[in-house]
């Protein structure tokens, strides 16, 4: 797997609401336009669906969840990117990873943490 990751001014509380909610990720992911999450919440073995820009909504599972520190899923059955978050006392480490296969998608996961940071702060909850 390839990494990227940001320093967030933000509690990994706050990140990781941001990075289990299906309604946000259009927000931050530059591929993502709709989710939807069957039962409602992120659980590993969940099943959804991810719309992208062209209008497909693909099925997902979500395939691996470290409660409050990473989740990771398969997109159409394929090995998609992973998440994460480290607690770094009032602020966090915020990660996401991607398959050894697609190192081009590195530059969009690094948008959306620029993305989820600007979430966090704007959200009041960034530390000082």
């Amino acid at each position: 797997m390839w990494t990227v990751s940001r320093q967030i001014p933000a509690s990994a509380e706050v990140v990781w609401d941001l990075l289990v909610d299906p309604e946000v990720w259009p927000r931050w992911g530059p591929t993502v336009v709709a989710a939807q999450i069957d039962g409602g919440f992120l659980r590993h073995g969940a099943t959804g669906r991810v719309w992208t820009p062209v209008g497909v909504p693909l099925p997902f599972t979500i395939t691996g969840v470290d409660a409050g520190r990473s989740w990771t899923w398969r997109v159409a059955g394929v090995p998609a990117t992973g998440h994460g978050v480290e607690p770094d006392g009032d602020r966090c480490r915020a990660w996401m990873s991607a398959p050894v296969w697609a190192p081009a998608y590195l530059p969009v996961l690094q948008i959306a943490l620029r993305r989820i940071e600007r979430m966090a702060v704007q959200s009041g909850a960034g530390g000082q």
